[in-house]
């Protein structure tokens, strides 16, 4: 899963960005507003860690403007935890009116906001158990496991975000440059061919019909079918 932070304290943006990239996120980290802003006109995120005190653009106006850019184009809600010292009630009422999803007040614990960001992008797919399991596949994001006929399978952590992504849209057809979207950060070199590469070692670690290829679209977990 791909996830923006913005976070003007180059400590603090340094320790979430690694913390996140370690439980296996795809993360941009902005350093102000409105590069915040341009990030998330140009990217499709999962979900954004914000910080309120930011310069150039205050936190809560770039909610606010990623919610009525939100409305305008599908009204799909990307998923936002506000991250600050602003901590009074009166700062939470505001946030969470601006559009926020959860809040979250520094100093914090690194497991705290994995979890918490574990539970927006699950309740954005419109799940509701934090086990994904898909036929005889099941995935659990906290303890990074996959599981096929009850086995644990090892997978690479680019295998495991492809395999989450598609577990999370199961019925979906995604396409390629939309898995890339959700795989990689910017920064990150990627193959003409790297989202083919990871389709086929899932397909041999769990199961040749794992993922329907539909020609000149995309690939497609299918919902009801045995795997």
């Amino acid at each position: 899963m791909r996830v923006l932070v913005v976070e003007d304290d180059a400590l603090l943006g340094d320790a979430i960005q690694a913390g996140l990239k370690q439980s296996g996120y795809a993360v941009d980290w902005m350093k102000d507003g409105i590069s915040a802003e341009q990030a998330l006109a140009a990217e499709p995120y999962a979900a954004v860690v914000l910080d309120l005190g930011l310069p150039r653009l205050a936190g809560l106006e770039v909610l606010r403007r990623l919610r009525s850019r939100n409305a305008q184009i599908n009204n799909k809600q990307t998923p936002v935890l506000i991250l600050t010292a602003m901590d009074t009630v009166d700062d939470r009422i505001k946030g969470l009116d601006a559009g926020a999803d959860d809040y979250l007040a520094k100093p914090f614990d690194m497991g705290e906001l994995t979890a918490r960001l574990r539970a927006l992008i699950r309740r954005a797919s419109g799940k509701t158990e934090p086990l994904l399991q898909v036929a005889e596949i099941k995935l659990d994001p906290a303890a990074h496991r996959v599981l096929y006929r009850d086995k644990p399978v090892e997978l690479s952590a680019r295998e495991f975000a492809l395999l989450h992504a598609l577990m999370l849209n199961a019925g979906k057809v995604l396409s390629r440059t939309k898995l890339e979207e959700q795989l990689y950060a910017w920064g990150n070199e990627i193959e003409s061919n790297a989202v083919e590469v990871h389709i086929h070692h899932l397909r041999r670690k769990l199961s040749p019909e794992l993922i329907e290829t539909i020609r000149g679209v995309g690939y497609l977990m299918p919902r009801d079918k045995g795997i």
